[in-house]
């Protein structure tokens, strides 16, 4: 439990602010897709080496990165919308990833790697937790100023000659490497959670960028304290329990938050109707 304690905390400080570009983006689901996306590539590690971190790791990294750039590129070849190629891709990843595990694998390493398993946090997989934050803190450093210009005025990123094609390609490999990172403790299907929960949450806190990046990792590190500690003594799956921790501080954003909360919006209209 103290290495998925650990191993979510990590997670907290890097995911979320990803998930608030993506936010910005309307660019929402995106990440759920690319989560299911990965399932294939885990799917064929496990099969090839068991429950190898390595394996399963670069196996997802590999599908991710094709569901994440090829969408890109059939998009761009077909003069399609790149969200409809993504829900397309996803779909058949996500049932391809589970044909694959069902045929080699029992119920259990099935449920496992759908939902998440604390027993799979080990050694390995907080070093690539660690490791996967340390380089999306890094990366959002540098790319930090290009990816808030793109957010809010495309057209002038375009004009200036800003690259805004190699940022979104970074940018996605972030979150492919997220989402993959986050498997482990949570599993595919639940990793998206502690990613876009917190993000979303995080508007009703803050109106900066800056400022919903630090609201929402600080969203997701009281979810991922508050849902392990509720797995162990409720003795229930700890991906589910960490997301539905999220969700509860979303719903308590959504009513009580100073930024376009239920509560701040009806006092104002009351104040601004006095």
């Amino acid at each position: 439990m103290r290495r998925a304690l650990v191993g979510c905390l990590a997670l907290s400080v890097a995911a979320p602010p990803l998930g608030v570009f993506l936010v910005l983006r309307r660019m929402s689901l995106t990440a759920d897709v690319l989560a299911h996306g990965i399932l294939p590539g885990i799917a064929a590690g496990f099969l090839v080496a068991g429950l190898s971190v390595t394996a399963m790791s670069l196996g997802g990294l590999v599908a991710g990165l094709v569901v994440a750039l090829g969408a890109g590129a059939l998009s761009r070849a077909t003069g399609g919308r790149e969200d409809s190629t993504l829900a397309a891709l996803y779909l058949v990843a996500l049932a391809l990833g589970v044909v694959m595990i069902s045929m080699g694998a029992g119920s259990v390493e099935l449920t496992n790697l759908l939902f998440g398993s604390v027993l799979g946090v080990d050694d390995p997989a907080l070093l690539m937790m660690a490791g996967v934050a340390t380089l999306t803190l890094l990366a959002l450093a540098l790319a930090w100023r290009p990816l808030v210009l793109e957010c809010f005025d495309p057209s002038f990123a375009a004009a200036e000659r800003a690259g805004g094609g190699l940022w979104h390609m970074l940018f996605m490999g972030l979150v492919v490497l997220n989402v993959l990172a986050a498997f482990q403790a949570l599993g595919t299907l639940m990793a998206v959670g502690l990613m876009m929960l917190p993000a979303v949450a995080s508007r009703h806190w803050a109106r900066g960028v800056g400022g919903m990046a630090y609201a929402a990792s600080g969203i997701a590190i009281l979810s991922s304290v508050a849902g392990i500690l509720a797995s162990y003594h409720l003795d229930v799956p700890t991906g589910p329990a960490v997301v539905l921790a999220a969700g509860l501080v979303w719903l308590v954003s959504v009513v009580a938050g100073p930024v376009e909360g239920v509560l701040a919006r009806v006092l104002r209209r009351r104040h601004l109707s006095g």
